[in-house]
């Protein structure tokens, strides 16, 4: 039996560009498996009126000990989002703690459902795209394949 196309709408925020280049990775291997993706940032969507999809990904980093401002702002705002499924991404630099389970609440709280989530760390001197750690491909394909499975 083959999976049919699914649809995946992904929002992220990214200071430095680690983020951005983790959902630009998430978006090739999604399209690679024959789905359609539309990638926004948090200044390109609204929060309100989200495209239709079976997937929605939301990515963020950490920053000042909490999910980055922007996208605590943006979750707070989502709209019609009962019943839709999620995937969530966080990105830090603390070994022992992410912010998944802040993320988590905020899109419960939606009437959401989480399918899959990914603790990324990034490297302590990380102030450019570089701070990704070896091995931080494998993991978002690993993710991909946990988005679109049951």
């Amino acid at each position: 039996m083959t999976r049919g196309t699914m649809k995946h709408v992904i929002i992220y925020w990214s200071r430095y560009g680690n983020g951005k280049r983790i959902v630009e990775q998430l978006s090739k291997a999604l399209g690679e498996k024959g789905d359609e993706v539309i990638l926004l940032s948090t200044d390109e969507a609204d929060p309100t009126s989200l495209p239709e999809a079976d997937i929605y990904t939301f990515s963020s980093p950490t920053e000042m000990m909490n999910v980055q401002k922007n996208m605590r702002k943006f979750m707070k705002k989502l709209g019609g989002m009962e019943g839709k499924t999620y995937g969530i991404i966080n990105t830090h630099q603390m070994e022992s703690k992410n912010w998944l389970p802040k993320m988590e609440k905020m899109l419960d709280k939606k009437g959401m459902t989480k399918k899959a989530e990914l603790d990324i760390l990034i490297g302590k001197e990380a102030k450019a795209a570089d701070g990704l750690r070896e091995g931080w491909e494998r993991k978002v394909e690993e993710f991909a394949d946990r988005l679109i499975h049951k």
